[in-house]
Order: C-alpha cells, then sequence, then structure tokens
C-alpha cells in the first residue's frame, strides 16, 4: 500500500509503521549472529548520553539544504566512511536495509527527508553479521559533541553534531523522537544494540544517535558531479 502523501512525504502512519519494525527487530534481522568470532559492540556507558542544550522544533529554512540524496556517511571519531544506499518499507510491512552481504554499507530511509533538509533523515546499518562487523558496529562509542558528514549527490556535505546517544529496548522504541518530529533538518542514525539473544537471533536493544545541522556546513565534494 502506498503510504505516500501528497508532495512526496510520509504521513504520520508511515513513520510509526517503519519505527515499529526497527523497534521488534524486523528490520535488522540477521544481524549479530556470531558472538563466539567478534568482540561485542560498544555500548553507551549509559543508557541516555545528551547534552543540555534546547532546539527548536521549528523549521529552518535559513539552514536547510535542498533535496539530494545521500552517497556517503563519515564519521570520523569511530572511523566510519561507508556508502549509503536508498531502503524503504517492503511490500510485506518490512523496512529493508542493505543485504547482509553488504554490511558495511548504510541504508537510508526514502520515505522520509534527505540529510539537510528540514525534518528527521533517518539512516539505517547493520552492527554485524556472520561476517563480522558491520558499518554501524561501533556506533555505541559515539558521544555528544561529536561530528557526522554525509556527502550528498549534488555534491555537498552537509555537517551533523550529534546531540545525544541512547540505548533502548527494541519493545520500547521511541517512536516520536525518531519519526514524528517536523522540525530543522536533524540525523538520526540506528543500529542494534545491548545483549545478544542467542535463542531469538538477534540484540535485544537499538542504539540511536540523534544530531542537528551545524549552520553554515555546505561544503563541497571536489570533483563531485552535482546531481540529485
Amino acid at each position: 500500500m502506498d503510504t505516500r502523501r501528497r508532495g512526496g512525504r510520509p504521513n504520520r502512519n508511515s513513520y510509526r509503521l517503519a519505527a515499529a519494525l526497527i523497534a521488534t527487530g524486523t528490520a535488522m534481522v540477521g544481524v549479530g549472529l556470531v558472538r563466539d568470532r567478534t568482540d561485542p559492540p560498544p555500548q553507551p556507558p549509559t543508557p541516555d548520553l545528551a547534552q543540555p542544550a534546547p532546539r527548536s522544533p521549528a523549521p529552518a529554512p535559513e539552514i536547510a539544504f535542498p533535496p539530494s540524496v545521500p552517497k556517503r556517511i563519515k564519521i570520523p571519531s569511530i572511523k566510519v566512511n561507508a556508502p549509503v544506499r536508498p531502503v524503504e518499507t517492503q511490500r510485506d510491512g518490512t523496512l529493508g536495509v542493505p543485504p547482509l552481504s553488504r554490511v558495511r554499507e548504510v541504508g537510508w530511509w526514502e520515505d522520509g527527508p534527505t540529510p539537510g533538509e528540514n525534518g528527521n533523515s533517518v539512516l539505517v546499518g547493520h552492527v554485524d553479521s556472520k561476517t563480522g562487523p558491520g558499518a554501524f558496529y561501533s556506533l555505541g562509542a559515539l558521544r555528544p559533541g561529536r561530528r557526522i558528514e554525509v556527502v550528498r549527490g549534488d555534491g555537498t556535505v552537509p555537517a551533523f553534531r550529534i546531540e545525544r546517544v541512547r540505548r533502548v529496548d527494541k519493545d520500547k522504541f521511541p517512536t516520536d523522537s525518531v519519526y514524528g518530529q517536523r522540525g530543522g533538518p536533524e540525523l538520526r542514525l540506528i543500529t542494534c544494540g545491548g545483549r545478544f539473544d542467542r535463542k531469538r537471533g538477534h540484540y535485544l536493544d537499538n542504539v540511536i544517535v540523534y544530531a542537528t545541522l551545524i549552520p553554515g556546513s555546505r561544503n563541497a565534494v571536489p570533483g563531485t558531479r552535482r546531481n540529485s
């Protein structure tokens, strides 16, 4: 069923659907299946790390970017430099993620804003798989104040400052704070975390990174073709 509303943006129910799928682990099926071969991924030292800086929920057209598909994500502090591919909600209701044969890739939920637009842009990635660590293996090691860069198809590189890192039970996924806001340009990174349940074959928690656009971060990538 087509959940897009007029103008190409999803309605509130589609945001809730995708969030619920991540919360139940459906979006991360198959990740973290071999704990004997890989050390447990890093976790936030407390369930919630946050900077006390208040943020306005209002859109910020003066700093927002026009739409352009993300091509790569860079997180220097944890040495992430990963390609990004669009993912969507599948016909069976599951949220698509990069295939397990490409665990070093990151998925951008294409029903939401592109990184730098007003609203929350959502990127999901595997923490690990049978073959080893995934693109977001070290996401739990991030701390508020760190920088994230997203290389876009038009050659711009909006930079985001991490405001919050959370580890939450998948049964208590914070739907509204990840998908529900319609404010200024923000970024959400999601992977699995917490304890690995061998019997069920997946992690019990999600690690969620909240980041806001750094105003004026309109860097251009030399030699990058400027098309969306």
